[in-house]
């Protein structure tokens, strides 16, 4: 699954992004996911559940890609 995600704000918690993008149903399996180290940023392991995820990012997992880009105005 490949995927864009327009930011409306600075940033966003990397597990609402994966629960806003249907990689995850709740955000309790978001920051499990995480907590498992199956989730990467810009190509590295991401453990911290609240990471802020801003434009121009790529998270990245099993079966997913997320491109984060900035939303206009």
């Amino acid at each position: 699954m490949h995927e864009t995600y327009t930011l409306t704000t600075d940033y966003i918690a990397l597990c609402d992004l994966l629960k806003t993008c249907g990689i995850s149903e709740t955000g309790g399996q978001a920051k499990h996911t995480i907590a498992e180290g199956r989730v990467q940023v810009d190509g590295q392991t991401e453990l911290r559940k609240t990471c802020k995820i801003r434009a121009g990012q790529v998270v990245s997992g099993d079966g997913f890609r997320i491109d984060v880009v900035a939303g206009h105005d």
